[in-house]
């Protein structure tokens, strides 16, 4: 019988092995949703990715019969580490074949590195950011992801069990209706909000506008998902790289910025047409018709994805949310959109949950992280 052996990712060949893994493991799940190949390669680049400046990194393939059957990355984050106050090991993009033999001898090594760093908890499956695909996903299978959602099948989280991790926490997902209309007491209500607060919705001409507001935006990212767990906070850098990124891919009309009388920003919400049935067409790739099916996606669509949304301390629990939901419903209803995606959210997270409850909605996806503490002997 062909014994497994764990290989350390080196060259470019490697690299490609290792981000290309999936693609050969899910080809036949319909639900599965690629990631974009150029994106991958980027992201695992320290030239085009910015967070590896922060991060120690190691990659390792499983290999059988000379074929590929699992992967896994162990991230030493130290910036994060810092703000957390612990010495944290993160393992992410883990895929596997069903056998508990691969799945055991990939987080052995995650382990061994770990012990050689002198770690006290091992974590994940997480990225390098929270735009990374983390997660096991442990509740609809059946359901389609959007393209910051991972997808796997569902033998993962006993297997992950069985090599001495629990759970730490759940990230949960909604699927929303939009309404045909918008209720007259929301409308009235996102009026009097506006008028008692001396708030208005900001009028975006065109990406220029949006870009005004670039650093306000990410300034009250780092500052209300602060406590959001597996947050990070954005650099300068990051934030050019995240622009640079996404801009081009958004419609303004799915962009509510709420600024008070002085034109400073309070509250934000932004939403993305969903891409993952163009990128599931595609496999992951942009060319030859990737591009051309993700701007046929952008332009026509039922369905949107919540990238973004948040309102500054101050303006919680004063409607402001109200404000943002009124602005982008009709959007939605004049470019029919019927779905809301959600973003993942911590299940803790009721703040963000009870937005939802004024909708036709239902709670369809949920996916796990996990945590093993590290034990040395004296």
């Amino acid at each position: 019988m062909e014994k497994i052996s764990i290989v350390e990712v080196i060259t470019k060949r490697d690299l490609k092995l290792f981000i290309n893994f999936p693609r050969s493991l899910y080809k036949h799940e319909k639900n599965y949703i690629p990631a974009l190949q150029n994106e991958e390669l980027a992201n695992h680049s320290i030239i085009t990715n910015p967070m590896l400046e922060f991060c120690e990194v190691k990659y390792w393939l499983a290999i059988k019969n000379r074929t590929v059957v699992g992967r896994v990355a162990g991230i030493i984050d130290v910036a994060y580490n810092t703000n957390q106050k612990k010495r944290y090991l993160k393992f992410g993009w883990l895929d596997f074949y069903n056998d508990e033999e691969v799945i055991s001898k990939l987080m052995q090594v995650v382990d061994d590195w770990g012990s050689i760093n002198g770690v006290e908890y091992i974590i994940g499956p997480m990225g390098f950011t929270t735009f990374d695909r983390s997660g096991v996903l442990i509740e609809g299978f059946t359901e389609t992801p959007t393209i910051y959602s991972n997808y796997n099948y569902q033998y993962y989280g006993q297997m992950i069990e069985k090599c001495g991790y629990k759970k730490e926490t759940d990230w949960v997902e909604y699927n929303v209706k939009v309404p045909d209309s918008i209720p007259e007491k929301y409308v009235n209500g996102a009026t009097i909000i506006k008028k008692r607060y001396n708030l208005s919705v900001l009028e975006l001409k065109s990406k220029n506008d949006l870009l005004n507001y670039t650093d306000a935006i990410f300034e009250m990212l780092n500052k209300e998902y602060v406590n959001s767990y597996g947050f990070n906070g954005f650099n300068e850098i990051q934030v050019d790289k995240i622009v640079d990124n996404y801009l081009r891919l958004l419609r303004l009309d799915f962009v509510c910025l709420v600024v008070d009388s002085t034109q400073k920003l309070v509250g934000f919400g932004i939403c993305l047409p969903s891409l993952s049935r163009a990128i599931k067409k595609s496999n992951g790739y942009l060319y030859p018709f990737g591009i051309f099916r993700i701007h046929k996606a952008l332009k026509h669509n039922d369905t949107v994805d919540t990238l973004l949304i948040a309102i500054e301390e101050n303006y919680k629990n004063k409607g402001v949310n109200g404000i943002i939901f009124n602005e982008l419903i009709g959007a939605f209803q004049r470019n029919g959109i019927t779905n809301i995606e959600t973003n993942k959210e911590t299940e803790s997270n009721t703040q963000v949950q009870n937005l939802w409850k004024k909708f036709d909605y239902r709670q369809h996806k949920r996916s796990r992280c996990y945590i093993k503490k590290m034990e040395y002997n004296a």
